[in-house]
């Protein structure tokens, strides 16, 4: 591979932390909240969570990043989190995976800062997902739920390349990494420690994925894990139950 200085791409998008969302199309909140509504009979642990902890708020103060598919499912996830106090941004984990009227749902409800919609670019992507990382004071999350890693590869990535910036000068032969390291690059000209802070700063990240959680025995082994992980992948209910017949539901409901 030919080591060449990389410049700033033109197509980086840049952050804009005054935005409190970015959806595909705000109108379908209604259609959302009223799916949220049905779900609520079929996530009876997350209703009894909410239920049992609402009051006491165990994560009051608590900012939560999330980078998961933005489904129904996960809207209802967001608003537990609300619910229990925390302050929540979040994006998708997937170009493809966002239901538009969840997105909607939460934008319109006005107290998550989410970034999503279907069928967004590589570059629109990781803006995301750097819009879901970083509150408007600049400052990132106290705990990140992730699937598949990106967001945690970000953080980790942009400490490796504010440590040491001549890993810039050498352009990736993977598309999407290149894209990671131009907007990195990007920022570190106006925050240079940013995700230096951001690491020091986090309490933990949890991992669904088994790619994602892959990626963090590979860093815990070689030293560059600055933060407690947890390996959701591989917890019984995950291992047992979703991997084995969630599967089998998600194949079904994507043919039909």
């Amino acid at each position: 591979m030919k080591s060449t200085k990389t410049a700033e791409s033109k197509h980086v998008p840049e952050l804009d932390l005054t935005l409190p969302f970015k959806v595909k199309d705000i109108s379908l909140a209604e259609w959302g909240r009223r799916e949220m509504q049905l779900a609520e009979k079929e996530m009876p642990g997350l209703m009894a969570v909410r239920k049992k902890y609402g009051k006491i708020k165990p994560l009051k103060g608590l900012k939560v990043a999330g980078s998961l598919h933005m489904t129904i499912q996960t809207a209802m996830l967001i608003e537990t989190l609300e619910i229990l106090g925390a302050d929540v941004r979040w994006a998708s984990c997937n170009i493809f995976s966002t239901q538009d009227h969840a997105a909607a749902a939460i934008a319109a409800a006005g107290r998550t800062a989410v970034f999503a919609w279907k069928g967004e670019t590589l570059e629109e992507y990781w803006w995301c997902t750097e819009q879901a990382l970083t509150w408007p004071d600049g400052s990132g999350p106290d705990m990140i739920v992730d699937d598949g890693g990106d967001a945690t590869l970000m953080v980790i990535q942009g400490m490796k390349v504010e440590k040491n910036p001549s890993l810039l000068k050498k352009k990736s032969d993977n598309k999407e990494f290149q894209i990671v390291l131009d907007r990195l690059a990007a920022g570190l000209k106006t925050t240079p420690k940013k995700w230096t802070s951001i690491a020091k700063k986090l309490r933990g990240v949890s991992e669904e994925t088994t790619t994602g959680v892959h990626r963090l025995y590979q860093l815990a082994e070689a030293g560059e894990l600055p933060f407690p992980a947890i390996n959701v992948n591989d917890s019984v209910t995950k291992s047992k139950f979703d991997n084995l017949y969630g599967c089998r539901e998600s194949l079904a409901d994507g043919i039909k």
